[in-house]
This record gives C-alpha cells, sequence and structure tokens, in this order.
C-alpha cells in the first residue's frame, strides 16, 4: 500500500460566522491510499481554535508512511488495530481509517454498508448551517431557504429571538459552540417553548463542571458535541444530554464511530451524524453512518465553492447516496 497526503484550500461560498471567530476559508488534508491500482481517499481539517494543525499531521504521516508500505490488505477491523499503534491524533487517524474503508470496499467490490450488514432503510433529513450575523440577516437567510431544518449558530439567546426562529415555520436547531452562560442554559431548559426546537448543541463550554447543570429531563433537547471525545465519555454524558453529535473525524474514524454508536444507542441515546466543513470525501464518510442517526448536520461541503470530489452528498437536506463501492468517493 502506498500513503499519499496534500494539503488543500476548502474556499467557502460566503464568510462562516460562528462565536470562534469569522472564517473565509478552511485547510484541509486530503488523504490517500493506493493499492492495485485503487485508491481510497479520508479527509480531516485544520482547526485553529481546537490548536489542530496540518503541519503537525505532515510530521506523522512522514514519520509513518515507510512502515505503512509494508502493511498487507485485511479488514478495515484488523488494519485499524495496526492504525491505533501509531497514536495519532484523532483526526488524522479518523482521515487514514476512511480512505482505507474507502479503498478496501473498492478493492472488494462492496460498499461501506455491504461490508458492515448495515440495512438502509431510511435517511433523516439533514440541516443547512446558518452562520452567524445580524438577526434579520439570519431569518431572512431561513426563510429563504431550500432546507427544510436550519441550524443556526448564535452566541446569545433572548425570548424575542426564540419566538422569531420558531415563526419561520422551519425545522430550527441551535448551536452556540459552547458560548451560552449557565443562566441561559437554566433559562432554556426551563422553558417549555424549548421542546419546539430539534436540540440545542454543546451549549456551554466542554467540560463536567458546565455540563453537570444540564439536565437530560428538561425541556431542552441538549445535545454533547465536545463533550462527546470517545466512548468512554458516555456513561458521564447520560444524566445531562439527550443527543450525541458524532463526527466521524472526532471520534477518530469510522471504526470507532461504529463503536459509539452501538453503545450509545444501547443507552438511550439519540444520534446525530455530524461533521466539521469537510469536502465530500468527508462527508461521504459521515453519509456512511447516516441510517443509524436520528438527526443529521452533513452539510460541509454544501459550504464550499471549490469541492474536487465526487461521492455521496446532501442535496436540499435530502441524502444523495454513491453508486461506488467503498465510501463512493472519486474524483
Amino acid at each position: 500500500m502506498q500513503l499519499n497526503w496534500k494539503i488543500v484550500h476548502h474556499q467557502l461560498k460566503e464568510p462562516f460566522k460562528i462565536a470562534y471567530g469569522v472564517y473565509h476559508f478552511r485547510k484541509a488534508l486530503i488523504i490517500s491510499i493506493d493499492f492495485n491500482g485503487k485508491t481510497g481517499f479520508g479527509e480531516c481539517t485544520e482547526i485553529d481554535y481546537y490548536h489542530i494543525h496540518l503541519d503537525d499531521f505532515v510530521n506523522d504521516l512522514e514519520r509513518i508512511q515507510p512502515i505503512f508500505s509494508n502493511f498487507l490488505i485485511e479488514h478495515p477491523f484488523n488494519f485499524f488495530k495496526k492504525l491505533q499503534a501509531f497514536l495519532l491524533h484523532p483526526f488524522l487517524q479518523s482521515a487514514i481509517d476512511c480512505a482505507f474503508w474507502d479503498l478496501y470496499g473498492k478493492l472488494e467490490n462492496k460498499t461501506f454498508a455491504e461490508l458492515n450488514q448495515i440495512k438502509i432503510t431510511y435517511f433523516p433529513p439533514s440541516s443547512i448551517t446558518i452562520s452567524m450575523d445580524e438577526e434579520a440577516v439570519q431569518l431572512k437567510k431561513i426563510i429563504d431557504s431550500d432546507w427544510e431544518f436550519c441550524k443556526v449558530k448564535v452566541n446569545s439567546w433572548s425570548t424575542s429571538l426564540r419566538d422569531k426562529l420558531l415563526a419561520t415555520g422551519k425545522k430550527i436547531s441551535i448551536d452556540s459552540n459552547g458560548s451560552f452562560s449557565l443562566e441561559i442554559c437554566e433559562f432554556i431548559q426551563n422553558d417549555p417553548l424549548s421542546a419546539k426546537f430539534l436540540y440545542f448543541e454543546q451549549p456551554m463550554p466542554k467540560g463536567t463542571d458546565n455540563y453537570r447543570n444540564l439536565s437530560q429531563t428538561s425541556y431542552a433537547n441538549w445535545m454533547a458535541d465536545e463533550d462527546l471525545q470517545s466512548i468512554d465519555d458516555l456513561e458521564l454524558l447520560q444524566p445531562h444530554y439527550k443527543t450525541l453529535n458524532i463526527k466521524v473525524m472526532k471520534c477518530g474514524g469510522l471504526t470507532p464511530s461504529l463503536d459509539i454508536i452501538q453503545k450509545a444507542k444501547a443507552m438511550n441515546f439519540k444520534i446525530m451524524i455530524g461533521c466539521m466543513t469537510e469536502s465530500t470525501v468527508g462527508i461521504s464518510a459521515g453519509i456512511a453512518l447516516a441510517s443509524f442517526a436520528d438527526y443529521l448536520d452533513l452539510d460541509g461541503a454544501n459550504l464550499i465553492a471549490n469541492d474536487l470530489f465526487n461521492g455521496s452528498k446532501i442535496v436540499n437536506g435530502e441524502v444523495v447516496l454513491s453508486e461506488g463501492s467503498g465510501l463512493g468517493i472519486f474524483l
């Protein structure tokens, strides 16, 4: 097997404003694994507010590339055990794990669903992200959107904003990127109208000291994003969060994501499959898990102006599954 990589710049269609700042592009690392005329693809992105930088990943790739060339093709579950031994950052581990699943499926001429005996009967709709802006601008974008499900980025809350969002008639969820205060969260979880929103994602900064104040039985459907990092977090989160945002990249790949989903469902969590700002490479990996989800937030590639890849995608909120093998990704 040959391991290769390339750093790309995802130019965004419009400025992406969240509580952490304003972004006009995203740097991403595209991983490719080649064997016997087939190529598998994976992706991870640079997130400055998480202190995740691609130069560090390139150093790791240069370290493991010579070892990687000696690996044989085997089932992805067995390959993942070897991958874990490199002790890579979860984002980079994810990109390699996804690339191998894509390659293995192409070599076997089977889809990810076929390899894992996943019966696909339904995909929930995906939301489109409405980035932070003036209230009137956000409301107009929601109303004008062809998407029925809208995830709205905010860093404040009021009864006025609540009522205007509900009045749009769209299915609305809220993502404050950890910017809400305890006072705001206590108001939200005791407000009966909070139940009209699909979910409230990662309301406060990551950490037990914050989420211990959230109640899983409140009016709000609290969703853990940064507070969920691995399968070991589930027991601690259960009294406080109803829903988990499972991002393949954050969780370290498709392989660990499958384990998290299985355990989370057994614990009666609701599941969202989410994403970073990713191209079709990363989104195709997320869509491979979409049939397990109660909610989807897989609009990352829809925000990019220069996506070079084809594969599974989201069109006006609906999943359009690639007919290709593996993860169905191709240039």
